[in-house]
């Protein structure tokens, strides 16, 4: 969907309110941004973005930008969705506010509905959240208080990878695989047990020319540590479809049936975070779908609205929801704004314009495209590696494209902090540099673009990239 109006059109004044100075001043004296080096706005302007159109977002002096992340992988449908903001006004007028504790009401009933009919296997109850935290949160506190009423109280550790983020709040974090943002919040709840995950470019050197062999190690990897921790005490391996922190690691072929048999000869529950992977990101409605493995739990948010209205969850098997719905037992757990009825009304919404504009076949039908555009930047001396799937993509960056060397601490400061991520920006494009992991660029463009889009994204990428390579 392309934007009519010219790149750097002004946006009318008479819609910004305060004037960009007065905002600028305001954002820096009030406002706390989100994973942000609030310092490194003292001598510059803190973004601030007023305005949304398709694929496109427009800051408070008018300059337009390429939304590559969709926001933070929120944005399936693109911005501007005048159908989806006046279906949150209809709710809000009828019914703004009523709280699923003992309750219900018709959004969320039939928004419940839908997602179990698109769920894979017996996936058919749903328990809302706000956040992919707190779904993540609540799959962990599911998988305790289930295994406590079928007679297995010792099971309450959860498996997850090396590098994966799950989340935020003090379990979610717990499980999160990123030492760096977990040190300041320790101790955290105990339980979790990391394993290596799927990133072949870093594979060790014994299995570093086989794919399939790889990925039976990674997998088996997992068996070891249920081994090792004892089979009784774990409750669940927690596994995305593609891996986000890192640079997007997709699975090696064969990866997850082999999980799944393991979490099977061991009783232990296969949770599929898709926060990101699901509602079409990896062109099917799951993540899981795309790799034809059966979770017994999925964690989702983020694309669920494309971002109109905060929302997450869990969709759960039955086997799960037996102790509750046949035993006098209660789920201990509930979230006061889940499955808020303005945002169950986005939610199904949004999966009106899915179905009425093919996005999940606009995501397979050019994704192939997507890719090879992506890799014609294989030929920059820093890159070193481009991977991913559906429209969802990262690039990484290396000092030596023979070696594979990647930068070190003070490089990667000055690469990705002191420069890639503002230039890039300046460049109209928003992505992600990070390196939580390897150096890499993140990319994840709203479902609704097409090859002019992705030309625009490589292009952006040559041009700052090779600018990059002369600042090492």
């Amino acid at each position: 969907m392309t934007d009519p109006r010219p790149k750097d059109q002004p946006t009318d004044p008479a819609t910004l309110g305060p004037s960009a100075e007065a905002m600028q001043e305001a954002a820096k004296r009030n406002l706390w941004l989100h994973f942000t080096r609030m310092s490194a706005y003292a001598g510059g302007e803190v973004p601030v973005i007023v305005r949304g159109s398709g694929p496109y977002v427009y800051d408070q002096r008018g300059k337009r930008y390429l939304d590559g992340l969709s926001g933070l992988f929120v944005s399936q449908i693109g911005h501007g969705r005048k159908e989806v903001a006046e279906a949150a006004a209809r709710q809000a007028a009828e019914l703004a506010y009523f709280p699923l504790w003992s309750y219900a009401h018709p959004r969320a009933i039939e928004l419940a509905q839908r997602l179990a009919e698109r769920a894979p296997g017996d996936l058919n109850r749903v328990f809302f959240t706000t956040s992919g935290s707190e779904a993540v949160e609540s799959a962990w506190k599911l998988a305790k208080q289930y295994f406590k009423s079928v007679g297995q109280p010792a099971r309450y550790k959860v498996i997850s990878r090396d590098i994966a983020y799950h989340g935020t709040s003090m379990g979610a974090l717990a499980i999160t695989g990123l030492a760096d943002i977990k040190m300041p919040f320790e101790p955290l709840p105990p339980g979790g047990v990391r394993v290596p995950n799927t990133n072949f470019y870093r594979a060790p050197e014994f299995v570093a020319h086989d794919l399939a062999a790889f990925g039976r190690w990674a997998a088996d990897e997992i068996e070891r540590a249920i081994a090792r921790e004892g089979p009784e005490s774990v409750a669940a391996v927690f596994i995305e479809p593609v891996q986000n922190s890192g640079g997007c690691f997709p699975p090696p072929p064969g990866y997850f049936a082999r999980v799944r048999e393991i979490c099977d000869r061991y009783g232990v529950l296969l949770v599929s975070d898709e926060v990101i992977c699901a509602f079409g990101r990896l062109g099917y409605y799951f993540g899981s779908e795309r790799y034809r493995y059966q979770p017994d739990i999925i964690t989702f948010a983020k694309g669920v609205t494309s971002g109109y209205a905060p929302l997450g969850g869990m969709l759960v098997s039955d086997r799960l929801m037996e102790p509750f719905g046949t035993r006098p037992a209660t789920f201990l757990h509930g979230v006061t704004f889940a499955g808020h009825p303005v945002s169950a009304a986005v939610a199904l919404a949004n999966l009106d314009v899915f179905e009425k504009e093919g996005l999940l076949d606009n995501v397979r039908a050019n994704e192939a495209a997507f890719r090879s555009t992506l890799e014609k930047l294989g030929d920059l001396p820093i890159v070193g590696d481009v991977r991913g799937d559906g429209y969802f993509y990262g690039i990484e960056l290396v000092k030596d494209k023979a070696t594979r060397a990647t930068f070190d601490e003070d490089e990667s400061e000055r690469l990705l902090r002191g420069f890639l991520s503002q230039a890039l920006f300046d460049a109209g494009l928003v992505c992600r540099t990070d390196d939580r992991g390897d150096p890499v660029v993140q990319l994840a463009p709203p479902l609704v673009c097409t090859q002019e889009h992705f030309d625009e994204i490589e292009q952006i990428l040559r041009s700052v990239l090779t600018e990059a390579w002369t600042r090492i």
